[in-house]
């Protein structure tokens, strides 16, 4: 059972490495390929592609896995929606309008102001 594990987890660190190892050059040879000639920028080596593709996970993509987190909050989101009864559909929509900068059409009354956007003005 421990020898299991233990090809499996090296499995997965090979795999993991192969994986990092052809991003990594496919960033640096995009980067040597079009930014010189674009911008002027100096060449990169791998170390600084596969840190450049670390840095622009974190700064963009986070650490979510691969289907990331956006599917099940939109799953339990919707499994929410179907729950409600139309009057709490219509508050939660007039919530959102108002926290989210929705101008009245006219006839409509203007939602109140939030207790932060009364003390602002």
């Amino acid at each position: 059972m421990k020898r299991r594990w233990i090809k499996i987890g090296l499995k997965v660190v090979v795999i993991v490495t192969a994986v990092v190892a052809a991003f990594g050059v496919a960033v640096m040879g995009l980067w040597n390929w079009l930014f010189p000639v674009l911008f002027g920028w100096p060449p990169i080596g791998f170390w600084q592609a596969v840190g450049l593709l670390l840095l622009s996970r974190i700064l963009l993509g986070g650490f979510r896995g691969v289907m990331g987190g956006s599917q099940h909050w939109r799953h339990r989101m919707m499994e929410r929606w179907e729950g409600m009864t139309p009057e709490e559909r219509q508050r939660f929509r007039e919530g959102l309008r108002s926290r989210c900068g929705h101008r009245p059409t006219e006839g409509e009354a203007p939602p109140p102001p939030s207790p932060g956007q009364a003390e602002a003005r």
